[in-house]
Formats: C-alpha cells, sequence, structure tokens
C-alpha cells in the first residue's frame, strides 16, 4: 500500500470523525435508541469502512459509513448483544449526557420507535429521516418494495397509536399511498 494513499486514507477518517462524528451518532441513535450502542455501531461501522476500502473519496466516505451503520444495525451485532445481556453481572451501569439527553430522557418518539422491531425502525429512519423515497428505502435494506410498504404501515400505525394521529400536511403522497386513505 502506497505511503500516499494511506496518507489520504488517514485524512479522510481524521476528517470524518471530526467532522461529521455527532451526525453519524445522531443517525446511530435513531436505529438503535440508546446513546452507548449508537458509538459503538459508529465506531464498527468506520472501521468496517476503512479497513475494506481500497481507494478512500472523501466526498463519498460518509455515505459509506452510513450505509455500514444500517448494515450492522441490521445484521443485529449478535456479540456484542449477548456481551451487553452479561455484562451487567459484571460492571455496573455508567451514565453520561450525549445525544440521548438532548432529545430528553422522556422522549415519546424515542420510546415509540424502539418499541418497534428493527427492521420496521430502519425503515421509518430511512424513510422519513433519510428521507428516501420506498424504492431506494428497499434497495438499502434489500427487500422488495412491497415488504417495505407492509413495514411502513405497520410501524405508522403503532407510532399513531403511541403518538396520535399524523397531520395531513405533514404526510406525502406517496406516505398516503402506503397506508391508504383513511379519510
Amino acid at each position: 500500500m502506497p505511503d500516499s494513499w494511506r496518507r489520504r486514507a488517514d485524512d479522510a477518517l481524521v476528517t470524518l470523525a471530526r467532522d461529521r462524528w455527532t451526525i453519524l451518532t445522531g443517525y446511530a441513535f435513531l436505529l438503535t435508541g440508546d446513546r452507548q450502542e449508537a458509538e459503538d455501531l459508529v465506531q464498527e461501522a468506520i472501521v468496517r469502512t476503512f479497513a475494506r476500502s481500497r481507494s478512500i473519496n472523501p466526498a463519498t466516505m460518509e455515505g459509506y459509513v452510513r450505509r455500514a451503520i444500517l448494515t450492522v444495525y441490521i445484521d443485529g451485532h449478535r456479540r456484542r448483544r449477548r456481551w451487553r445481556d452479561r455484562m451487567h453481572l459484571l460492571v455496573p451501569p455508567q451514565t453520561h449526557d450525549g445525544p440521548d439527553a438532548a432529545v430528553g430522557q422522556g422522549s415519546e418518539v424515542r420510546d415509540a420507535l424502539a418499541a418497534l422491531p428493527r427492521q420496521q425502525r430502519a425503515c421509518v429512519v430511512l424513510r422519513f429521516y433519510d428521507e428516501l423515497s420506498i424504492r431506494e428505502v428497499a434497495d438499502a435494506l434489500g427487500l422488495g418494495v412491497g415488504t417495505v410498504k407492509r413495514y411502513l404501515s405497520l410501524a405508522m400505525r403503532h407510532l399513531e397509536a403511541q403518538l396520535g394521529p399524523v397531520r395531513p400536511a405533514e404526510v406525502d403522497a406517496e406516505t398516503v399511498m402506503i397506508q391508504g386513505d383513511k379519510r
């Protein structure tokens, strides 16, 4: 590996970690609902992205890291989850201020998102946070369009039951088509 490539990769990594860490952690937090898990997810995604990349293009690196965050999240990261389930036996929990504190400890939206199954939560985050079309969500998750529509419909019903109805002005035409016009 040439030294110039290694320097470019190091520079891209430092820039990404310095300038986009908070945004990437916030994105991961929307998926996980837990600050520490979100930070771990971002770290794992950065390691995977930079360990496997043959050429670094700083302009597109964040997209690769976001995709890695989503992939690691969807895979469930079983090993970390098993460790977390047993860790309380060895180490008392630590509390830190982070993105979850900014959202608020009693956030109804966070609680409602946390109650969704992983695939539904991923669909909601990609659709409404990343503002992807249903086709793009399906492609990102490797699912069929119909499956994404079903997940979004189930998720929206759950979220509306928890948070109240979504005002019609905030709903776009594609979402109305997913849920069916209830008027």
